[in-house]
């Protein structure tokens, strides 16, 4: 076979290099018109386990960077003094229970005083007006009677006799007048029982204020006993745990971390003079830096509306802090977009805070292909 001669060389040579030149140029120009970068990170939502009651741990079932699903068992803190809080508390409801139908019994009976006090009033009331009338009569007859007596149509003796029956029904009509109101001061005395008893007694049924207030004591502490079983809250991982046998755990104080393992994104910082070519819903193509040669798709889904301004902040002796610049040099700012993972290879496992290259491909928000290829060449990675 002929060798081929040094012009041929010199164009095949060439043809591979202007294909490879005419490769690279169409890439950078793809990567020119779609906004990419490699100041991209994994983010999740991390749940800070603070505990509802304080007390030394006396189970730890878990190890640190494990895996838990929801609602399975993080640690136990030491129940004895809240099973204490417990039983007081139903003891105390008992109790509650007890005097509430003491004082029921009370008020029963002290109605039935009541009911028999309105009874006497009623009957001194008509002895009274029976009294009275008597007494009208034997006033009228007395009245005309001395009429008869001065004109000697009736004897003195007479006279006297319905003297002595006015005299007689005037101190009955006394002493009903004394009985009624003896028996209106025992009715008032009774129903001013019936109101202390009532009032201490308070609303019937559930509506009781002690009661309530009791039974709210005994689901507190129910509450409290139960808050000694900490469990994770969503399926995720246990990050940096410092736990151990003995811990002593404080109230509404962080204990763990947890990753929720549902709620992986990316933040991709991209310059601001990118942000007007992005629009939400535009695909994604990515790459971590822990796996460069597997490509992760995703979506935009928001873009942030702001970020922190350094300058302007208080500084020492409350100046503002004022960070110098070259007028010649203006630095664009780097503004997160939100990316929604939509499909990530089975082997790859998302860590907070790793590294990821991001490619966005602008005009794609409606379209329902993925490009597969990298974010960005392997050597910019």
């Amino acid at each position: 076979m002929k060798a081929l001669k040094p012009i041929h060389k010199l164009a095949i040579t060439g043809t591979i290099i202007g294909v490879a030149v005419l490769a690279f140029a169409f890439k950078y120009y793809q990567y020119l018109q779609n906004p990419w970068t490699r100041d991209g990170q994994v983010r999740a939502n991390v749940i800070q386990i603070a505990t509802r009651v304080s007390g030394p741990i006396v189970e730890l079932p878990i190890v640190d960077n494990q895996k838990v699903e929801a609602g399975e068992l993080l640690f136990i803190i030491d129940p004895r003094t809240f099973q204490a809080t417990y039983a007081q508390k139903k003891a105390d409801l008992d109790q509650t229970v007890d005097q509430l139908n003491a004082l029921e019994k009370e008020r029963e009976a002290a109605e039935a005083n009541v009911a028999q006090y309105r009874s006497n009033v009623e009957q001194a009331s008509s002895e009274l007006r029976s009294s009275i009338a008597t007494l009208k009569n034997i006033k009228g007859n007395l009245d005309r009677n001395a009429k008869l007596l001065k004109d000697g149509y009736v004897t003195q003796r007479t006279y006297d006799q319905i003297e002595k029956s006015y005299i007689v029904a005037l101190a009955d009509t006394e002493q009903a007048q004394s009985g009624l109101a003896q028996a209106e001061a025992a009715l008032v005395e009774a129903q001013a029982s019936l109101a202390k008893v009532v009032a201490s007694l308070g609303a019937k049924g559930k509506d009781n204020a002690q009661l309530r207030s009791a039974m709210a004591a005994l689901q507190t502490a129910e509450l409290d006993l139960g808050f000694t079983q900490v469990a994770a809250p969503v399926s995720g991982y246990v990050t940096n745990l410092n736990l151990r046998l003995g811990s002593q755990t404080v109230e509404n104080q962080p204990a763990l971390a947890l990753v929720d393992s549902s709620s992986f994104w990316i933040d991709a910082y991209f310059p601001e003079t990118k942000i007007s070519r992005i629009d939400i819903g535009d695909k994604v193509v990515m790459t971590l830096m822990a796996y460069p040669d597997q490509v992760v798709h995703g979506e935009v889904e928001s873009i942030g509306w702001g970020i922190s301004q350094s300058d302007g902040s208080t500084g020492s002796d409350l100046l503002p802090n004022i960070n110098p610049t070259f007028e010649w040099i203006r630095l664009a700012q780097r503004i997160p977009v939100r990316v929604k993972i939509t499909d990530l290879p089975q082997n790859i496992l998302l860590r907070v805070g790793t590294t990821v290259s991001v490619l966005i491909l602008t005009g794609t928000a409606t379209e329902t292909t993925s490009l597969d290829a990298p974010p960005a060449p392997l050597v910019f990675q």
